[in-house]
């Protein structure tokens, strides 16, 4: 099983740039540390919606609901991936 099964190929940098979002919030310290993996799941939503959208024919209400559905799929799919790598690089420095 790859990552690949899971996430379409392009958007796996979204992940990537999930992570560093992520990070730089945590250090802002403006938000709240609970409500960080919500905006990263909304934000990991938003990008995907914007790539989906962007390249998609959307024909019609069922092509829209769709690219909905994939966009936010997608999203938790990335942000998940994002935290869960952050979990995983806290606990090998630990």
């Amino acid at each position: 099983m790859e990552i690949t099964d899971y996430i379409k190929p392009e958007l796996i940098v979204v992940a990537a740039a999930l992570y560093f979002l992520d990070m730089g919030i945590r250090k802002s310290g403006v938000v709240k540390e609970k409500l960080v993996p919500l905006i990263i799941g909304v934000s990991g939503i938003a990008i995907c919606a914007l790539y989906v959208f962007a390249t998609c024919q959307c024909a019609g209400a069922a092509g829209v609901a769709m690219a909905a559905f994939t966009s936010v799929t997608q999203g938790l799919v990335v942000a998940g991936v994002s935290i869960f790598a952050k979990q995983i690089i806290k606990g090998k420095e630990k």
